[in-house]
């Protein structure tokens, strides 16, 4: 039994090291890495800049729960199917639980063509007031 409890121990461990992913930036998206501190990122959410998205690709109700102010909900179950509503040249700051799920679609969209794009990593470093859908 403890060789068992071990190896899931070994398990949990490795999954939560390689599921967090924060700071992770795309090929023509370093000007985005500037964002990477909650408190720049809340400047960027105070004076928006059009040319700049800040995407949760949380599933829906979780992002109706909460989300980072200025966020759009793209779930990373459909953003392959909503490819037509975000241009290749929109500079894009991904985040979701613990920013695994953002580097899997920062992956794909890579091999989409965007080149844009910066992982944030997780909601739960930010330290604001998030915003509901009611």
């Amino acid at each position: 039994m403890k060789h068992f409890t071990g190896i899931l121990v070994f398990f949990a461990l490795i999954l939560v090291i390689f599921s967090c992913s924060t700071g992770y930036t795309s090929t023509d998206g370093t000007d985005l890495e500037k964002y990477l501190s909650p408190e720049s990122l809340q400047v960027l959410t105070q004076y928006p800049d059009s040319t700049i998205w800040i995407i949760d690709v949380r599933p829906e109700n979780a992002y109706n729960n909460g989300h980072i102010p200025t966020a759009k909900s793209y779930p990373s179950g459909d953003i392959l199917d909503r490819l037509n509503e975000i241009p290749k040249s929109q500079n894009l700051i991904f985040y979701c639980e613990t920013g695994g799920r953002a580097q899997m679609v920062i992956n794909k969209l890579e091999d989409e063509g965007y080149t844009r794009m910066f992982n944030w990593g997780g909601y739960t470093r930010w330290p604001y007031d998030l915003v509901t859908e009611d």
